[in-house]
């Protein structure tokens, strides 16, 4: 299964981390890995929704996402 890693720019707190995962949770075909709010980033397993689509499930609660470097 692939993954994607994700830098997340504003993700600070406990509150943003639970945001994140349920943004990406609504996703279909994405299972939420790691959310890592200390280094600001989340590794997803995409089967399917690919990265496009988890970048716009975090958008629409106020995330700008990018691939990892």
């Amino acid at each position: 299964m692939a993954e994607i890693d994700l830098a997340i720019e504003g993700m600070h707190c406990g509150a943003c981390v639970r945001r994140v995962s349920h943004a990406l949770a609504s996703a279909e075909g994405l299972t939420v890995g790691e959310v890592r709010v200390g280094a600001a980033r989340v590794t997803a397993a995409d089967p399917s929704a690919g990265v496009d689509a988890a970048i716009a499930a975090l958008a629409k609660v106020g995330f700008k996402a990018q691939v990892a470097p």
